[in-house]
């Protein structure tokens, strides 16, 4: 009974096979079907053995298919070298006409279209970022400064007034009277505060020139008086653009009392921030009681975040815990605001310079720039005070502020042409927005317009 059960379903008895020396059972089904394709099943060769079979042991896998046998035909693969295996062919679309067409492959993505030697791996996207930030942000504020000429025209106005004279020096030029032409011409440029020592290289220059021939006009005069000065501000051996690669940046911010350095830490910030840039604000003025106050209300107009600190802690532990911290919350560009101080003070004079070895602690390399923040109003007195910060902390540029049309402008020239130390920015009003990228010819432009 049981033997006719089972070959009604199909199913041949239970065998016994000899493996490795141990009992297997396998389950072999049983032709099914009519004697002719019983007798195809038979035509059908004998599976080969998997690859990875060795020579004297069959493979798992022949062994696992022993005795087992397909119950649908084969074909008998053709002798000879096997076909080389051809790219998977597009499929095959209908079109509106109702054509057989190819679809067309789709475009490689931009990853997949570059070499692989070519592709930028995380580290190197993450790398790559903050330089194009700072990048980005340099195009924003040269384009600005070029909408703005105006205003920076409007903030030299006072040192425009005292050369107006040199227009009417150069209006009866001759070379009969040139000498004493240049001379008083001299003396214009040290009235307007360019300093005798930078007045005196400008006018020693153009008179050279004279003499060889090559000018013997007032226009001509002016021009060479112009690209005289232009020269001063751009041979200062430094670019006017900030030089900030690593992440995260550090500027570290000094000056004297009521320079304007809280006020422009607050516009730099602004500046960054509408650049796409994370940036943190350090109250590093811990003497003066508002001064986180106002450095955090900037910080909220700015969309900056503020830096924490402690009641009581110094300026050089503020900062150090300040720039560590940025190191782990994704911030680009940190800004380190600093107290006040008389740059005659020697004792407040080494304890900048020790808040600035405190964030070359927190950060190899940092600060990248110091800037030196100078009062646009207080004309050539603001020689001695970069002079005195340039060898406490070494600068790497300036900012000029209060540019309102009170400024005596024309000392920078001065102070750059001594120190070589270019100017960065130049603040035109109190408005957040009133902060410009300092161009060099832009600003001669604005002392010496043309046409006046």
């Amino acid at each position: 009974m049981a033997s006719r059960l089972v070959g009604a379903v199909g199913v041949a008895p239970c065998a016994m096979q000899v493996g490795a020396g141990f009992p297997r059972r396998s389950l072999v089904p049983a032709p099914v079907g009519p004697p002719a394709l019983a007798e195809a099943d038979r035509s059908i060769p004998p599976l080969r053995r998997a690859p990875g079979g060795s020579a004297g042991r069959p493979s798992p896998l022949a062994t696992a298919g022993a005795g087992v046998e397909s119950t649908v035909p084969q074909s008998t693969p053709p002798e000879g070298p096997p076909a080389p295996r051809r790219a998977r062919d597009p499929p095959a679309i209908l079109d509106k006409a109702g054509a057989i067409g190819t679809a067309p492959r789709p475009p490689p993505r931009a990853s997949q279209a570059r070499p692989r030697a070519q592709r930028r791996s995380p580290a190197c996207r993450a790398q790559a970022q903050p330089a194009s930030i700072f990048a980005k942000i340099g195009r924003t504020l040269k384009e600005k400064a070029e909408r703005d000429f105006g205003r920076l025209q409007g903030g030299t106005e006072k040192t425009r007034q005292r050369l107006s004279v040199v227009d009417e020096l150069l209006a009866y030029w001759s070379l009969e009277d040139a000498d004493d032409t240049l001379e008083e011409l001299e003396d214009a440029l040290i009235t307007a505060d360019f300093g005798p020592a930078t007045a005196l290289k400008v006018v020693d220059q153009i008179r050279d020139d004279v003499r060889d021939g090559k000018y013997r006009s007032g226009p001509e005069i002016k021009a060479a008086m112009k690209a005289a000065l232009v020269g001063c501000l751009e041979g200062a051996g430094g670019s006017t653009e900030l030089a900030l690669a690593q992440r995260p940046a550090v500027v570290f911010v000094v000056g004297v009392n009521g320079g304007g350095k809280t006020t422009t830490i607050g516009k730099m910030s602004s500046k960054f921030a509408a650049g796409g840039a994370a940036v943190t604000v350090v109250p590093g003025d811990t003497f003066r009681a508002a001064a986180a106050e106002q450095l955090a209300t900037w910080a909220e107009r700015a969309g900056a975040r503020m830096a924490e600190f402690k009641e009581g802690q110094k300026p050089s532990g503020v900062l150090f815990d300040a720039v560590r911290a940025a190191q782990e919350d994704g911030t680009d560009v940190v800004l380190c605001d600093t107290s006040g101080r008389l740059h005659t003070n020697d004792g407040l004079m080494q304890e900048l310079a020790a808040c600035k070895k405190a964030i070359g602690k927190a950060q190899g390399g940092a600060p990248e720039e110091v800037l030196l923040v100078l009062d646009g109003t207080t004309g050539l007195n603001m020689i001695n005070q970069a002079k005195e910060f340039h060898a406490a902390v070494g600068l790497t540029g300036l900012i000029l502020t209060k540019l309102d049309g009170t400024a005596r402008g024309g000392a920078v020239v001065s102070v750059v042409d001594q120190l070589k130390v270019p100017v960065k920015f130049v603040g035109v009003g109190e408005g957040i927005d009133d902060l410009q990228a300092f161009d060099p010819a832009a600003f001669v432009e604005a002392l010496f317009p043309e046409g006046e």
